[in-house]
């Protein structure tokens, strides 16, 4: 029996699953699901971890999903997972880097920079691209800047950005493509 209703689960579609999992809250369900695009997530984990904490994240991510899951509007799961998952590495990345600059001392910072040390690769860092992203957020009219930061960094959907912010289903996806795009052109030239 349990058999059959693995295969059962395995054939659902995404919107179904979801759908069942609401219902009765039962993890088979969201398992099945998360079963689908786990490479998707530990592929999207390690652009930011090592392969340990990768593994670790996408532990993680599933714990996230319990309660998020239930409480968003879901149409398109896969990327919308792909935007949780990018988001969760970003955050724990912030978190590490805020624990360390609390835990920094003097000492640590040698007066004279030896080849080792100091140096980047001339590359741009994802702190480099946090600070650039913030900043540029802020230059956005108020419109789109209230969008995005909903729609991406808040992680709400088109319809609860829609009832936030009182916006219109269509200005609100105007409102963050055109503010995707401005934070996009304002970045580039911050690090041109």
């Amino acid at each position: 029996m349990e058999f059959i209703r693995q295969n059962i689960m395995q054939d659902a579609a995404d919107a179904d699953l979801i759908r069942e999992y609401k219902a009765t809250g039962k993890l088979d369900y969201l398992a099945a699901l998360y079963q689908r695009y786990i490479n998707l997530v530990y592929g999207v984990c390690l652009q930011y971890f090592d392969e340990e904490a990768s593994k670790d994240a996408v532990m993680l991510i599933f714990e996230e999903l319990i309660t998020k899951l239930k409480q968003h509007e879901v149409q398109n799961f896969k990327s919308w997972l792909h935007v949780l998952s990018r988001n969760h590495c970003l955050m724990k990345l912030r978190a590490m880097k805020n624990k360390e600059s609390l835990h920094v001392s003097v000492d640590e910072y040698p007066l004279m920079e030896n080849g080792e040390t100091g140096h980047h690769d001339n590359g741009i860092t994802l702190e480099d691209n946090l600070q650039s992203m913030e900043k540029c957020l802020e230059t956005l009219p108020e419109e789109q800047k209230r969008s995005v930061d909903l729609f991406y960094l808040k992680e709400k959907s088109y319809r609860e950005v829609c009832v936030i912010t009182g916006y219109e289903m269509n200005k609100v996806k105007s409102y963050i493509q055109n503010g995707k795009r401005n934070l996009k052109i304002c970045m580039e030239q911050q690090h041109a």
